[in-house]
């Protein structure tokens, strides 16, 4: 009897709520993993069940919004679950569920299949397991790379430790989590001005952040012209933002938090600054002391975040694009967006809309919410949603304290971004909801 229950309870989940669970569930693992003895670095004391689930949640969902210091909180076994939930949460569940089921000889079955591609956020189920193996290895080669160049920056500096320090750290940029083992909340802000650790750590973010199917797609053509348009797209808006931000917060900060460092340091800081305030969550300057006018400017850089199909949040780089390619139609009178050339289907641009609107209602009611829970700036209250929903990471430094009502909204927040907000209602449907009746057009009047 409690087979067929199963079984029948297994049949009726949709792909999205498969993700939904997968996600959950894995954090409920590890908070309960943190919550233990083992995983604290201070005799006789244990991390809140609370506080760990808000820690589990950020490395699941790959944010990097913490509540208690990582470096100095948890111990090695702490931080090993840590970096493993990073590197589950940046690969996906079902990238990982796919590799053990395929060494363990099993057959990838339909179901699985359209989960993997719902979770892949591919157009269609062809090739899934193949880009699944190959997001793996990329994965793990890219990492080592990085890991081994950070290891020889930081083996003069902390001994054999930097050897650890190095691979923690690049799986933590690669997957865009920006968790780190400095202690004292410091981040990579020691480092505002070492061209090595900048430059390996932005990079490693930037390819976490275009897509697993934008890498694949750059290998296999070697040519801009002959990648796909969905490659062209997420480049070109990618460069785009990374170039405004740089220069915006140059310009914003030069006076500010730049204003002590040489001309070099000033370009790396925006530069760095830049790349991680869309995905990552470190920080090589004082995101406290900034002016308000930058925190709003990178709140906006925040909202729109990484690419589909990576290991970063946001409503993403081609969410963006489309809509400014249906503005830029709009404005033109034309009825259809266009982009390198090509006309966007109209239910791309319907879905771009819908992401853009739950996830800025979703940014709306918690900022509302926290704004009544908390007795902080507003400012500094939104920049901490917008960087719980997009999974970046970054704060001004009240995370830690927050009330339990804050943390469990900012738990939520950041689920839901992780997962998408188009997902998490699908997920969160009893079924999908096909059309078989065509109503008669209706006039309503707009603007």
């Amino acid at each position: 009897m409690l087979k067929r229950l199963i079984s029948g309870w297994h049949v009726r989940l949709s792909p999205y709520q498969f993700i939904a669970i997968g996600f959950a569930g894995t954090i409920l693992l590890g908070a309960c993993l943190l919550s233990t003895s083992w995983a604290s670095a201070k005799p006789g004391y244990t991390v809140s069940f609370l506080d760990a689930l808000f820690t589990a949640t950020s490395a699941v969902c790959v944010t990097g919004l913490i509540v208690v210091d990582t470096g100095t909180t948890y111990s090695l076994f702490g931080q090993l679950v840590l970096i493993g939930l990073i590197q589950v949460g940046g690969l996906g569940i079902m990238s990982i569920t796919t590799l053990v089921a395929l060494l363990m000889g099993k057959k990838i079955k339909l179901k699985e299949r359209l989960i993997m591609q719902e979770a892949l956020n591919q157009l269609s189920m062809e090739g899934v397991v193949r880009l699944t193996l190959y997001i793996i290895k990329v994965t793990l080669m890219i990492e080592f790379i990085g890991g081994t160049i950070l290891a020889l920056r930081w083996m003069p500096e902390f001994g054999l430790k930097g050897i650890y320090y190095g691979y923690w750290h690049a799986v933590s940029s690669f997957c865009n989590a920006g968790f780190d083992l400095f202690g004292e909340f410091r981040s990579l802000t020691g480092y505002v001005d070492d061209i090595t650790v900048n430059l390996v750590v932005t990079t490693l973010i930037i390819l976490g952040g275009i897509g697993f199917a934008v890498i694949s797609d750059i290998w296999t053509h070697r040519n801009f012209s002959h990648c796909s348009i969905h490659t062209k797209v997420v480049l070109v808006t990618t460069v785009i933002l990374l170039m405004g931000g740089t220069l915006g917060i140059f310009l914003l900060e030069y006076n500010n938090t730049l204003a002590n460092l040489s001309w070099p340091g000033k370009l790396l800081g925006s530069y760095f600054q830049s790349v991680t305030v869309r995905t990552a969550g470190y920080n090589t300057l004082d995101i406290g002391k900034m002016e308000d006018t930058t925190l709003f400017f990178m709140v906006l850089l925040m909202f729109v975040g990484a690419s589909p199909g990576s290991t970063g949040g946001g409503i993403k780089t081609s969410t963006a694009a489309v809509l400014v390619a249906a503005m830029a139609a709009m404005t033109r009178g034309s009825q259809d967006a266009v982009l390198f050339h090509r006309r966007i289907p109209q239910f791309l641009v319907y879905k771009s809309f819908t992401v853009v609107f739950i996830a800025a209602l979703l940014v709306i009611l918690m900022t509302m919410l926290l704004s009544i829970t908390e007795t902080l700036p507003f400012l500094n209250i939104l920049f901490e949603v917008v960087s719980a929903f997009a999974t970046v990471g970054i704060t001004t430094g009240i995370t830690t304290s927050l009330s339990d009502h804050g943390k469990v909204a900012l738990i939520i927040t950041m689920f839901a971004g992780r997962i998408g907000p188009i997902t998490l209602v699908l997920a969160l449907a009893l079924r999908e909801r096909k059309g078989l009746i065509q109503y008669p057009e209706g006039k309503i009047i707009i603007g």
